[in-house]
């Protein structure tokens, strides 16, 4: 038995799928002689592959960001043709007989140590340039070897080191009965899609992936973090039950739908759901949500195999409005940096992201790449009720700036005869102390206010909250916490302006009444989640 992060409640009891990362080492696999000419044909289609994908990416950030920042794949794209790196790869294939993976992890290790011996900082970072363009051939190797597993019918429980979110996405086409993982925590990318999606998830099992092989059967407990490795037939009897009666219990909870948010003393409640597409979205409707009170549209963006046009964004915003209940959606602008990253804004250390280059800091630092999300929004707000919410504000000037922005882009759609939608609410999210203090005079500029806890908690007490040495001082329970969360709801109210929490504790049947009893109404949380919290506003 292994204990973890407790990430998704839920219990599950399945065999394992070993996920490796692409870059995750492995044995050596040694080919017979008639099978090396083979693997240098699939070394060849890989780059081959990468080299299409990188020609796309090259064109499209081009196009939205500037050739400044199209630079770094231009400079991928060469390295994918240097006939030294290519040609080490081929000789080892062709004269060790290794496979192709194998040879380009002795020519990373090669490059490394060399990279190792420069003195230039400069020079040296240019190996994160040589590693991307590994990783993506691995990638492609990677896609032509898995096997299909996970296509079956029989569920599985991932084992992987983490789940990044560009396969995340496939989640929702498999039978995933649980996830365990190496690293991450209770608010990463996989934390919230196994939350969205109700799947049981522990995380921070370092090591796991050495105990753990694909096949073996797992009991999985996301309620406390536990994890049992080919349990005895008690322990798996045991398990099966609590599966069965906790499937039981939420299959209960759902018949709720339908029933109004309201106290028993009458108070009425309004529970929305975050979501980050539509599946998201529609899980929102079948557990009884009245809204999407946070639609996390980077991850639009960390799946995109480039970066998404104003059409493909406008598609994708459309798709969430029509499948959100009562098609309402208040939509977050891109929430990028800190430990959502995308490559075509470089590679550039921060020694502490999170309080970096990061969110609306980015955004508005590519104003016309911006205003094609802004655009987007905007033309997709046609089809529905829409709310845009600003993430990381710090100041007023912030806002001041971001208003203009949204005016200057309904005034160019207005001029091009493009429908749209006008006077859209915008809102801020509150997460940067700074802005929770000076929380009187941005009310002044903005409709609503949304309560981002997670990151609101960490930058509170200094702590990250993904950091198992440091993640116990991110108790939403400490008392610097809740004074200022009292402090904003209270300001809100008085000003008659809405208030939504929307980070993790929203979702927290514990932290439900201490919220409830400052004067919170507006719960915003994984679907999942919406149909326990209503029964506990009832009773």
């Amino acid at each position: 038995m292994l204990k973890g992060i407790a990430v998704s409640p839920g219990v599950a009891v399945a065999r394992a799928y070993c996920v490796d990362s692409v870059l995750a080492r492995r044995e050596p696999q040694y080919l017979n002689a008639a099978a090396v000419s083979e693997e240098v044909a699939r070394f060849d289609n890989a780059c081959q592959a990468a080299g299409r994908e990188m020609d796309a990416i090259i064109a499209r950030v081009s196009q939205q960001l500037g050739d400044e920042q199209a630079a770094i794949f231009r400079a991928h794209r060469v390295l994918l043709r240097d006939p030294a790196l290519v040609g080490k790869v081929k000789s080892a294939i062709l004269q060790r007989k290794v496979d192709a993976r194998t040879a380009l992890h002795e020519v990373l290790d090669e490059y490394a140590g060399l990279f190792e011996k420069i003195k230039d900082e400069y020079l040296k970072e240019r190996m994160a340039d040589i590693r991307d363009v590994v990783t993506r051939i691995i990638a492609h190797l990677v896609l032509d070897e898995t096997p299909q597993i996970m296509a079956g019918d029989e569920p599985v429980i991932l084992v992987a080191p983490e789940i990044l979110p560009s396969q995340a996405v496939l989640l929702e086409k498999f039978k995933v009965a649980g996830i365990i993982t190496e690293a991450g925590g209770s608010t990463g990318h996989a934390a919230i899609l196994a939350r969205s999606l109700g799947i049981p998830s522990v995380s921070g099992l370092r090591g796991i992936l050495k105990q753990v092989v694909t096949g073996d059967l797992l009991a999985v407990d996301g309620r406390i973090g536990l994890v049992h490795i080919k349990p005895d037939k008690e322990t798996e009897t045991a398990y099966r039950k609590l599966q069965h009666e906790y499937g039981t219990l939420r299959n209960r909870l759902v018949e709720n739908r339908d029933h109004e948010a309201i106290s028993q003393d009458g108070t009425k409640l309004e529970l929305l759901a975050n979501v980050s597409g539509p599946t998201d979205a529609e899980m929102a409707v079948r557990t009884g949500a009245t809204g999407v009170g946070l639609y996390r549209t980077e991850y639009l963006f960390l799946t995109h195999p480039t970066v998404p046009n104003e059409e493909e964004q406008y598609a994708a915003y459309k798709a969430v409005i029509a499948a959100a209940p009562n098609h309402t959606v208040t939509i977050r602008t891109l929430d990028l940096g800190g430990d959502k990253l995308v490559p075509y804004f470089g590679h550039e250390r921060e020694a502490n992201p999170f309080m970096g280059w990061r969110s609306i800091r980015i955004t508005s630092s590519y104003p016309e790449f911006f205003q094609t999300q802004l655009r987007a929004i905007l033309r997709a707000g046609v089809h529905g009720k829409i709310e845009l919410l600003f993430p990381m504000i710090s100041t007023l000037e912030e806002v001041l700036a971001l208003r203009r922005m949204v005016r200057d882009t309904t005034s160019q759609l207005k001029r091009d005869s493009i429908p749209h939608v006008e006077n859209v609410p915008l809102g801020i999210m509150l997460e940067v102390p700074a802005a929770a203090l000076c929380i009187g005079s941005l009310l002044r500029e903005v409709d609503f206010v949304s309560i981002g806890s997670n990151d609101l908690i960490q930058y509170v007490m200094a702590a990250d909250r993904d950091n198992p040495k440091v993640a116990h001082l991110c108790d939403p329970f400490s008392p610097p916490i809740l004074r200022l969360l009292n402090h904003v709801i209270r300001a809100c109210d008085r000003h008659k302006k809405p208030v939504t929490l929307c980070g993790e504790m929203a979702g927290r049947p514990n932290c439900f009444l201490p919220l409830f009893g400052m004067g919170l109404r507006r719960f915003s949380m994984s679907p999942a989640f919406v149909p326990t919290i209503k029964e506990l506003a009832r009773c």
